[in-house]
C-alpha cells in the first residue's frame, strides 16, 4: 500500500490503485484512546449507534434486513460534500461483523443491490467494494485501540478523479481526529 502516502496526527492513510474498480483502495492506520468497545461502539456501522452522531461522514444507517445477528443488509446515506461538488450519496451493503478471539472486533461489507432498497430521489447511489474496518487491542495498552480501516469507494455520478482523490485521503485523517473526540466525550 505505498504508492501514496499521508500521515496527520499520528494516522497513516495510504492507498493504491484498486483491482475492483477504476479509482482507489484506501487504508487508515492509526491509534485512538479508548478501549477496543468503546472505539467499536463509536464506529460500528449500524442503525441507532454513536456513528452518525459524530461522523459529519454519515447522515443515517438503516438496517434493511437482518439474516443473522452479526451479517446483515444496510444503507448508509451522506451528506454533500467538498462544498457541495459530491452531492449526497447513499449506499446498501452487505454487512459482517465478526468478533475475533483477540478481542479484535471487525466490520467487512460490500455493495449489493437489494429488492427493498431502490435508488432514492435526491441521492446519488455510491458502491462499496470490499471494506471494513478492524478495531484491534494494544498489548499491554488496555485504554488503547489500533483501527484499521480499508475503502474503496465508488462514489459514481460525474465527479472529476481529482476531486475524489484530494476528499478521500482528508475525509479518512479528519475521520480518526472525529473519532478520537467522539470516544472522550461517550466514554469520558
Amino acid at each position: 500500500m505505498d504508492p501514496a502516502t499521508a500521515a496527520q496526527n499520528g494516522v497513516s492513510v495510504s492507498w493504491r490503485p484498486s483491482v475492483e474498480f477504476p479509482g482507489n483502495l484506501y487504508r487508515g492506520k492509526g491509534i485512538v484512546n479508548g478501549t477496543p468497545e468503546q472505539v467499536w461502539d463509536c464506529v460500528k456501522p449500524l442503525a441507532g449507534t454513536l456513528r452518525a452522531q459524530w461522523d459529519e461522514n454519515v447522515n443515517s444507517f438503516e438496517i434493511i434486513e437482518s439474516l443473522t445477528d452479526t451479517l446483515l443488509f444496510s444503507r448508509t446515506t451522506t451528506p454533500s460534500a467538498v462544498m457541495k461538488l459530491i452531492s449526497p450519496r447513499d449506499f446498501v451493503d452487505l454487512v459482517l461483523v465478526r468478533t475475533y478471539e483477540d478481542g479484535t472486533i471487525s466490520s467487512n461489507a460490500t455493495n449489493v443491490e437489494h429488492p427493498s432498497c431502490p435508488p432514492k430521489p435526491g441521492y446519488v447511489r455510491g458502491f462499496n467494494h470490499p471494506c471494513g474496518c478492524f478495531c484491534e487491542p494494544l498489548p499491554g495498552e488496555p485504554n488503547k485501540t489500533s483501527l484499521v480501516t480499508f475503502f474503496q469507494t465508488d462514489l459514481s455520478g460525474y465527479l472529476p478523479q481529482g476531486v475524489v482523490d484530494s476528499f478521500f485521503p482528508r475525509s479518512m485523517a479528519g475521520f480518526y481526529a472525529n473519532l478520537e473526540k467522539a470516544v472522550k466525550k461517550f466514554f469520558g
